[in-house]
């Protein structure tokens, strides 16, 4: 394994856990030589992208990570594009609404955010990570994906909801995004919370972003979701007609 995929590794490690790690944990769970994990730690802690704790010698990402993120954030053709569209979509229908890049079937990332001004809302911040199929973005991914069902069965059994729906309905709903250009989650990934969005689609017309917004179930009726969802679908087409080809 080269040197730099070793780094990224160990990245995407110290990323998923939420407390530090040290070394021989590290090495463990990736299989590496518990020498070469402390030298390559050592060369991240020196750009800054690791922090290491003097006292226990465990190991968690550091701030030259912000650095990079804000970087590519402020040069992300569609974090741009569609931040005016989601501060209108936010104030017009009192939701948070969001845009995410893809990482193909694994995740998706949020790297654009309009909160609503409602007291209460769904906690959602630049950078958050969710798995690519969950919640109404999901459906999307699976309708405007290029993607078989066998391997989006194989993903959908592994998802984690709050009141998880069967396969079959949820592959029903995702015929219905493929038909509407939109998706609704409600109270699937989070309880009490109904989830809209739409696909922003690429030049082949896969799924390449996604624009969402989330708001209490008792504020998203029928007809509020049909609306936003229509909304949705038409500020992701103004985005998509804007995106480098």
């Amino acid at each position: 394994m080269p040197a730099v995929t070793r780094a990224l590794a160990i990245l995407r490690l110290l990323g998923r856990h939420r407390t530090p790690l040290g070394v021989k944990a590290i090495a463990r769970e990736l299989e590496l030589v518990p020498s070469t994990a402390l030298h390559i730690l050592r060369a991240l802690v020196a750009e800054q992208l690791v922090r290491v704790d003097p006292g226990t010698k465990q190991y968690s990402l550091g701030v030259g990570m912000l650095a990079l993120a804000r970087t590519v954030l402020e040069n992300s053709s569609f974090a741009n594009l569609i931040q005016h569209e989601l501060d209108r979509i936010s104030k017009a229908h009192g939701v948070t609404a969001f845009g995410t890049e893809l990482m193909g079937l694994e995740h998706m990332v949020v790297v654009a955010l309009s909160r609503a001004s409602i007291p209460m809302r769904l906690h959602v911040d630049i950078g958050s990570r969710f798995p690519a199929l969950i919640s109404a973005t999901g459906r999307c991914v699976a309708a405007f994906g290029e993607y078989s069902p066998e391997e989006l069965r194989k993903r959908f059994r592994a998802l984690i909801w709050q009141n998880a729906p069967s396969w079959e309905a949820w592959w029903k709903d995702v015929g219905a995004a493929r038909r509407q250009g939109y998706a609704v989650d409600r109270g699937n990934y989070i309880d009490g919370v109904t989830i809209v969005a739409a696909p922003v689609l690429g030049p082949r017309q896969a799924m390449a972003y996604g624009i969402a917004a989330a708001g209490l179930a008792s504020q998203l009726n029928r007809a509020a979701a049909v609306a936003l969802g229509q909304d949705l679908q038409a500020a992701a087409a103004t985005v998509a007609s804007q995106l480098p080809a």
